[in-house]
């Protein structure tokens, strides 16, 4: 469990935390939670520990809960009882390559399609093996309590009950894409705001997005770069869309929506269409 200043400023205090080492003093500890670790604690399975152990103390997807409220950083308005416009909506899956760094959806539908079949490569908290892709749509799998398929046609239907330009644009984005050699491409964590600079042009109608097979990609120039050690290679491979290895993705997300029959809505199965289209004039 990794964290950051406001992120330890959010949890201090009133917090629930599940799977990590408890301290001889009555507090908590996880792996990289300090440089040195105590020299005594609980594990997470109720057991002594020492930095002699042979297992870490704390599971590797320890968490901790705690009211929003609590984030420093949180809007002002975010309980406003008259409701809160929502602009844009992310969905991030872990991807090592294929999705870029940010890819923007055309329209509603599209948006919908990118959340339906949002990828992701597995982790602790997931039945299965560590690194392994699983299908985990609008990063509701383990959440959503009745069919998946019904659930995305829920959000079609949003589409359809205002105009376009009342919904949020909807972005897919991706900080784990990595080279050939396994390096990651993208820094991460506190630059990740770069990204979401660009998205907020594209909310505010700023003309900075240049169309790709699968998207809306930054135009050259659009991300804001001063300062960051990313260099033209790795920029382009952030966003390099190959249309080879997307269309044998595009295999494996109609053997996805295979599993649900009929149910799926004929809105998504359109857009896959549409996506092996632009894919294979692009190859042409």
């Amino acid at each position: 469990m990794k964290t950051n200043a406001n992120a330890m400023r959010t949890l201090w205090g009133n917090s629930i935390f599940t799977n990590v080492a408890l301290t001889d003093d009555g507090d908590i500890w996880w792996e990289g939670m300090t440089d040195e670790p105590p020299a005594h604690l609980i594990d997470w399975k109720g057991r002594d520990w020492t930095p002699a152990s042979s297992e870490p103390s704390s599971h590797p997807n320890s968490r901790f809960t705690a009211p929003a409220s609590q984030c420093p950083t949180i809007a002002d308005n975010w309980e406003d009882p008259a409701g809160v416009t929502i602009d844009a909506i992310l969905f991030g899956g872990r991807r090592a390559t294929n999705v870029p760094l940010v890819n923007g959806a055309r329209d509603w539908e599209h948006g919908v399609f990118i959340g339906a079949t949002v990828s992701s490569e597995m982790t602790a908290a997931a039945v299965g093996g560590v690194g392994q892709l699983r299908r985990d749509p609008f990063a509701m799998l383990p959440f959503c309590g009745y069919n998946m398929a019904d659930y995305w046609g829920h959000w079609l239907t949003i589409g359809r009950a205002t105009s376009p330009e009342k919904l949020p644009r909807i972005f897919q984005v991706n900080w784990f894409r990595k080279d050939d050699e396994g390096n990651w491409l993208w820094p991460g964590f506190g630059e990740n705001s770069r990204v979401l600079a660009w998205i907020i042009d594209q909310v505010n109608g700023v003309d900075n997005g240049v169309e790709t097979p699968i998207g809306i990609a930054p135009a050259p120039g659009a991300l804001y770069l001063e300062g960051l050690d990313v260099g033209d290679e790795q920029l382009a491979e952030l966003f390099r869309v190959d249309p080879d290895r997307w269309l044998s993705e595009c295999i494996l997300t109609e053997e996805y929506f295979g599993q649900f029959g009929d149910r799926v809505p004929a809105a998504l199965h359109a857009q896959l269409q549409l996506l092996r289209e632009r894919l294979e004039a692009v190859k042409a």
